[in-house]
């Protein structure tokens, strides 16, 4: 293990923890400007975050201890998720312990500690948040291992670094497998961070909310780990993206110091591009009634099988 691996892993976590709330900033401040709105500044998710974290702790009579465990849980496993995607560098030593399809597995742990505090306190909108999350889940997994499937067998690997460096050298073209499974993976990416046309983040309508329902009972430091673990959710999706669809510009062992420098204003590029491509298809869409979500999933399942079809047949 060299000492560049060691300091690329260290500031991927340290990238991923800070950019976070930043980016979840920039997609509202991109949001309110397309709304013609006054837009918040793009700081507003660390404002919020410090407020949190100085308010004591409101627990209900009859939480549990995995109430209390939950948002340390899903706060650390997304840190984890964050730590094998290779958001800077594919020198990440943290990676060979996990591929491609360990990390779903993380990110579906995290929702099955979501859905269990919210059911455990055995309010009805907590239980109402977490069926409707599980069927979200329930739904999306299939179309994101799909489309992790068409990736790994393109690089032959499901090592996401590896998929990232085998994606970077191949000749610039258009690949239509590639297309197909970037929509499929824009649809699962909205599905699974609450965004519209799934769920609106910005509401508290209790008969239509999904994850906000879920964290009704939660105050103070848990509800910020909460906010905190949900705002790395999203970056990691948008990572996922970039090391499937864009891996150009991820640094390398062979490039050395340099090439991990040039990631990172980059990086900071592409979030900037892709939170506002998000804000434009978030202003643009209307939400869904629950009941649609299915059909929508849907549709990002049949194209991830269509985008692994044209690679089989075409080898495209």
């Amino acid at each position: 293990m060299t000492p560049l691996r060691i300091v690329t892993q260290l500031l991927e976590i340290a990238a991923a923890l800070i950019a976070a709330p930043a980016f979840l900033g920039w997609v509202n401040q991109c949001r309110a400007w397309l709304q013609n709105r006054r837009a918040p500044s793009v700081l507003q998710p660390y404002y919020g975050l410090r407020k949190l974290f100085g308010k004591d702790v409101i627990l209900a009579e009859n939480a549990s201890a995995l109430f209390r465990f939950a948002p340390y849980a899903v706060f650390g496993t997304m840190v984890a998720a964050a730590a094998i995607i290779p958001s800077m560098g594919t020198g990440l030593p943290l990676s060979t312990a996990a591929d491609a399809i360990a990390l779903v597995g993380l990110l579906a742990t995290a929702r099955v500690f979501v859905s269990l505090a919210a059911m455990d306190v055995g309010t009805a909108f907590g239980t109402l948040g977490a069926r409707r999350e599980m069927m979200v889940g329930f739904l999306a997994e299939p179309a994101l291992l799909m489309v992790l499937f068409v990736a790994a067998m393109i690089s032959h690997t499901t090592s996401l670094p590896l998929i990232a460096e085998g994606l970077t050298t191949r000749a610039l073209a258009l690949y239509p497998s590639l297309a197909f499974t970037a929509v499929a993976f824009t649809l699962v990416l909205l599905a699974e961070n609450a965004r519209i046309p799934v769920d609106n983040p910005a509401t508290h309508l209790e008969l239509t909310m999904i994850h906000e329902a879920m964290l009704l009972e939660y105050s103070g430091r848990h509800l910020a780990m909460m906010e905190w673990a949900a705002a790395l959710k999203l970056f990691n999706y948008a990572c996922i993206g970039f090391a499937l669809f864009i891996p150009w510009g991820t640094g390398t062992e062979a490039g050395g110091p340099a090439a991990l420098m040039l990631a990172a204003p980059l990086l900071a590029l592409k979030l900037a591009v892709a939170g506002a491509g998000l804000a434009v298809v978030e202003t643009l869409s209307a939400k869904l009634r629950v009941f649609r979500a299915p059909e929508f999933l849907a549709t990002a399942f049949l194209l991830a099988v269509l985008g692994l079809l044209v690679y089989l047949l075409l080898g495209a």
